[in-house]
């Protein structure tokens, strides 16, 4: 019978495998995803260089299964994407085997030999608990797009499979090479995500309970105390002080011996190398058994490691994605240890409302010049007036969100415990039982949840008693909201299974079951303790915590011989077995598939990257800001070739020295960016920062003027305060030469009489970096010969360059012109800010350049798509007031028609509501009567649907009424009223007035 198992064992493993790894292939995205995608595909393609700390191991993997397109490169990113599937696949089969394993230890005893019956409780445990992970939302989301988590989550599976594999033959000959191939895993999956490392503790605890002659609690204290310093020993020691170790190596033989560059660095591994070998035979020759382990160990966590000389050795090529240029020891060691990322404090720190009050320096920061490494600079260490133990309040910036989130008073300043409740509520509470629940309980839609409001990215069941309870307002839920794919129900099913699950483990075998909590909590909560994140991130973060979601997936699978163990009859076994398949994987497949099948998407590609640089003229310069501004464009030309001429500048990147001096050089087709600043004048820890000193000069001054100020050398040009360069006064003046305008076509003709003489502006923040003086010399140097846009970017951002921003569509062009000469404003009817449009370049960008993909039929848009598609019917909306303003019907009909083809039916938003309101008026205008109707009657179903919900909300929760969203509802829906009565649509206006009048009932009675 145990070869029997052991074959059906291994056989089911493997086709649950395949069937996870069979759905994520059909439901895989088939070109470039959002965030990170787009800058690990194009990194991946070309073994360049992704943003810090990297994942070297991960794209060299990536760049094996990138060879299955055979030369396609629009293929590049579905290969790319079919290796996580892959990983993800395999994660399931490790799963299913490391859940087989638990349970055999506890089934099969001395008493109980294997039988047919304890097979199919232990396959049936398999079957079900994997694919429940298979099919879990977050797991599922990452499996399908290539991002670093499918192979981390594969990296997570192997270990605790490993560590169990060694458990079973801990007590033969030579089982020592099982621990070794663990610390080989560990050091691979440093190239990929530092997440796998939490898994140390866990694995040390199975050692000891192995290995224990007598279990106690000080034992169990004194092995997890070891495991912690062997975690710090590897995430600091190896990846951190090793390397930095080799910094002042070579800074030593470099600057005080005078010898080259690398001499201290391989005199470091010379030395390295010896005394691990003599160490290794010292332990052999005096049969140092658990010596040798331990410096075996070490060996193979270095060999693992090793991954990161690929980046090494990329950043010294240079490539066109090259994220912190590591071409040097301490580049290389900045980039390992993330040192442009800030830092939150962990066990004392600052709250909120702290003030520094002395700076000193700490660790010194280096620069590799010519002949020698240079101080620039120290890293500074700040002491605060008021610190805390267990700083969770900590960031100033989110002061408002805290005060809220805690109900603290106006003047009322937060204790230790505001720190306790922050974590408890929101850091554990939001930001990691809520993912927890998505999974397991139910997800109320894809919103992000962070702000804690009523509507948006809960948890939620599906039982609407329960739900309504919490939330309020589940019997009166608008369409919108009962068909969002994102909606998912698993009536706590998985949650309930896994409890089992978890009280039939401990009930069992408490020390495995402590081992599978112990990696749920340092996979899940200890993540949370130890990133200390502050609110409100670019980001849901639910993938961060698959770990835990994985052994939740465990005890979902003992869940099943729980029940089954209650069972007299064989075939109740079999039934319940099957009930459990049905009621957990199969509803989460079943419920989960419509808003991860992204097999039909293409909207980040075109929607986002293609559209962005078709607005572009051929050899611009385009300035981004975000990840999806920018990393969608890196694939789209890094990989499919598209549009390389165009320039893409990241503003924040702008900042670092090594961005600037890649922007000084050739990328692919794209001309190197106009700036002649001497290099040494802003290298590292060279004008990183000059602050503004007010030196009440009335008139504008011409930036040639102001950068020679701020980039002289002479001491008459530096602060007598702070003896470095400053910003002397805010306003500032470009000297235009309207013939180069005119020659390089940068204005329509319609506006050449507008073009200014001196575009002026007030640089709007208190400081200026090194990025802002490198755009001012670009601007001097620019002379219009190439096109310059912006992204939609923060207006602290702009310079205060935005009264020449003009709107094209998608991009903002900066125009020298007097825009308040060309009467572009938008009007009345238009229900957008002052900004300026070219209509000419954005009906040719709408109407004939844009890509629209297939966004009009897909059946699930995730938010960052209903993000965007408002953004061009607003853009529609605009054009199509502004040619009913210059009279051209003809043109405005056609524009607004283009819009209702393109564009998703459904309405996403309520802002998305009034662009429908002001593009149901212009049809109105152009005769489209039907096609106005149906608009208006499709935007007011949704506002009054949203209304009834929003006030059903308000009355069952009175504490947490959306008053934003029922004033501008009430206000659409009477300015649709009015509009019915002016284009005399009888039916309409009477709908309107009926459901308008109702409303206004209902806010009376709520109010009172």
């Amino acid at each position: 019978m145990e070869k029997t198992y052991k074959k059906l064992n291994d056989l089911i493993g493997w086709l649950c495998a395949f069937i996870a790894t069979f759905i994520y292939f059909l439901t895989k995205e088939p070109t470039v995803s959002f965030w990170d995608c787009g800058e690990f595909i194009a990194a991946a393609y070309k073994l360049e260089i992704v943003h810090q700390p990297g994942a070297p191991l991960f794209l060299m993997l990536q760049n094996i299964f990138s060879n299955l397109a055979l030369g396609d490169k629009t293929s590049l990113a579905y290969w790319m994407n079919t290796g996580s599937a892959v990983c993800s696949g395999l994660t399931v089969l490790f799963l299913f085997w490391t859940i087989t394993s638990l349970a055999k230890k506890i089934l099969v005893t001395e008493d109980h030999s294997l039988s047919l019956l304890i097979t199919v409780k232990l396959l049936g445990a398999g079957i079900v608990g994997s694919l429940a992970f298979a099919f879990s939302d977050s797991f599922w989301f990452s499996a399908v797009e290539s991002e670093v988590y499918a192979l981390s989550s594969l990296c997570t599976a192997i270990l605790f499979w490993l560590i169990l594999k060694w458990e079973n033959h801990a007590h033969e000959v030579r089982s020592s090479k099982w621990i070794v191939l663990i610390a080989y895993i560990i050091g691979l999956s440093i190239g990929v995500h530092l997440l796998n490392l939490l898994t140390i503790p866990v694995l040390t605890l199975v050692i000891y309970f192995k290995n224990a002659k007598q279990i106690t609690t000080r034992g169990i204290i004194k092995q997890l105390g070891i495991s912690f310093l062997l975690l710090g020993a590897i995430l600091w020691g190896v990846i951190q002080y090793l390397i930095k170790a080799v910094a002042q190596f070579d800074v030593f033989f470099v600057n005080t011996l005078g010898l080259g560059f690398g001499s201290g660095i391989f005199t470091f591994i010379i030395l390295l190398v010896t005394a691990i070998i003599l160490s290794i035979r010292y332990s052999i020759k005096y049969n140092k058994a658990q010596l040798n382990l331990i410096l075996l160990c070490f060996c193979f966590v270095l060999f693992g490691y090793s991954s990161f000389v690929m980046v090494f050795v990329r950043g010294t090529a240079n490539p066109s994605l090259n994220n912190n240029h590591p071409d040097n020891i301490f580049s290389f060691l900045e980039y390992v240890t993330r040192d442009q990322y800030p830092r939150s404090p962990l066990i004392v720190g600052q709250y909120f409302d702290s003030n520094p009050i002395a700076v000193e320096n700490g660790a010194p920061i280096y620069r590799k010049d010519a002949e020698k490494y240079t101080i620039v600079g120290h890293k500074s260490e700040y002491t605060y007036d008021r610190t805390t133990l267990f700083p969770r309040v900590h960031s100033q910036k989110d002061s408002d969100f805290y005060k809220h989130w805690l109900r603290l008073a106006e003047n009322e300043r937060p204790t230790f415990w505001s720190n306790l409740q922050f974590f408890t509520s929101y850091q554990a509470g939001v930001m990691f039982w809520r993912y927890f629940m998505w999974n397991f309980v139910g997800r109320q839609n894809d919103e992000s949840g962070q702000f804690g409001n009523l509507t948006d990215g809960n948890w939620l069941s599906g039982i609407k008693a329960i739900d309504h309870m919490r939330l309020g307002g589940q019997y009166d839920l608008p369409s919108s909201v009962k068909q969002d794919p994102s909606r998912n129900h698993f009536y706590f099913l998985p949650l309930l299974l896994g409890l089992i699950g978890l009280g039939w483990h401990y009930q069992h075998n408490r020390k495995d079951m402590s081992i599978v909590l112990l990696l749920f909590f340092f996979t899940g909560l200890a993540i949370v303790l130890y990133l200390n994140d502050t609110p409100m991130q670019p980001r849901e973060r639910d993938y961060a915590y698959v770990g835990a979601f994985y052994a939740f997936a465990i005890w979902i699978g003992l869940g099943v011989i729980a029940l089954t163990s209650l069972a007299k009859k064989r075939s109740l076994v079999f039934s319940t077995t099957l009930l459990c398949l049905l009621a957990v994987p199969f509803l989460l497949l079943y419920q989960g598939w419509d808003d991860h099948d992204r097999s039909e998407k293409y909207t980040t590609r075109d929607l986002y990257a293609r559209n962005y640089l078709a607005s572009c003229e051929p050899n611009a310069i385009l300035f981004t800001y975000g990840d999806n501004d920018t990393f969608p464009i890196w694939y789209a030309q890094e990989v499919e070739g598209i549009r390389p001429d165009v320039r893409i500048v990241n503003i924040g990147y702008l900042n670092s020295d090594w961005y600037l001096k890649q922007m000084r050089k050739r990328i692919n087709n794209s001309a190197p960016l106009p700036i002649d600043i001497e290099p040494a004048k802003v290298d590292k820890g060279v004008r990183d920062y000059l602050v503004y000193e007010d030196y009440h000069i009335d008139k504008p001054v011409e930036i040639k003027d102001l950068l020679d100020i701020m980039l002289s050398d002479h001491p008459d040009d530096k602060s007598d305060r702070t003896g470095e360069n400053f910003l002397p006064t805010k306003k500032m003046k470009l000297m235009v030469n309207k013939e180069d305008v005119m020659k390089n076509k940068v204005v329509p003709k319609a506006w050449q009489d507008f073009i200014t003489d001196s575009m002026e502006w007030d640089f709007n923040r208190n400081y200026i970096t090194r990025g802002d003086l490198a755009i001012l010399d670009l601007l001097k140097n620019n002379a219009w010969k190439r096109p310059i846009y912006f992204v939609k970017i923060p207006p602290s951002e702009t310079l205060g360059l935005d009264k020449y921003f003009v709107n094209e569509g998608l991009l903002y062009r900066l125009m020298p012109v007097d825009l308040a000469k060309t009467n572009t404003k938008a009007t009345a009817k238009a229900p957008v800010d002052t900004q300026h449009t070219n209509r000419w370049a954005m009906y040719h960008n709408l109407m004939h350049r844009y890509n629209w993909a297939n966004v009009n039929k897909l059946n699930y848009l995730d938010p960052l798509t209903r993000n965007i598609v408002p953004q061009y019917t607003n853009n529609f909306n605009i054009l199509s007031r502004e040619l009913l303003e210059v009279d051209q019907k003809a043109k405005a009909k056609d524009v607004v028609n283009k819009c209702l083809e393109v564009l998703p039916k459904q309405v996403l938003s309520m802002n998305q509501a009034i662009d429908y309101y002001f593009i149901s008026d212009t049809l109105y205008e152009v005769n489209e009567k039907n096609k106005a109707n149906e608009l208006m009657k499709r935007n007011g179903d949704y506002i009054i649907e949203q209304l009834n919900y929003n006030l059903a909300i308000a009355k069952d929760k009175p504490n947490v009424i959306d008053e934003r969203n029922i004033r501008l509802g009430m206000g659409l829906l009477n300015a649709m009223l009015d509009n019915s009565k002016k284009y005399k649509q009888m039916d309409m206006e009477k709908y309107l007035g009926n459901q308008y009048a109702m409303l206004e009932r209902k806010i009376t009675a709520i109010s009172q």
